[in-house]
């Protein structure tokens, strides 16, 4: 299994595309647990305080690798301990990682997941911590571009 630093996540117009063809909310949720299988363990040291997102019903761990330059580029490993949630992450981080803040700070990643007909099937405790997960990762994107 690929470490979580070395981790290339699934293109998310691949995950698009496989979303569009499913039709049903169960179809879907089941390829949301295969991308969380894809996620690789984060190692034990990384899941601190520090980097558990807050807001999560689930134990969420996000860490944050930021490049050099004004508009770094951004990369992030993540995992979760339930199976949906963590291939919520699996599809947050094939939405943000390997691009610039700018670009990070731009993206509707909830209006992504409309698109993927993901959203509406999620409870409301999901949709907050998927809420949670957006935020941090524009925080941490918004923090890089002030310096």
């Amino acid at each position: 299994m690929t470490d979580a630093a070395t981790f290339t996540p699934t293109p998310l117009s691949e995950i698009l595309e496989n979303c569009a063809y499913l039709d049903d909310w169960q179809d879907r949720m089941s390829y949301v647990i295969e991308l969380g299988r894809t996620l690789p363990d984060l190692p034990e040291e990384k899941r601190t305080a520090e980097n558990k997102v807050q807001g999560c019903a689930s134990q969420v761990w996000l860490v944050t690798h930021a490049g050099e330059g004004a508009d770094p580029v951004l990369t992030f490993e993540g995992e979760s301990d339930a199976h949906i949630v963590r291939g919520l992450v699996a599809i947050v981080l094939s939405i943000f990682s390997g691009k610039t803040a700018s670009q990070i700070a731009a993206t509707d990643a909830l209006d992504l997941f409309g698109k993927m007909g993901l959203i509406e099937f999620l409870t409301a405790q999901r949709a907050n911590g998927l809420r949670s997960m957006v935020k941090r990762i524009q925080d941490q994107a918004a923090l890089r571009l002030k310096g």
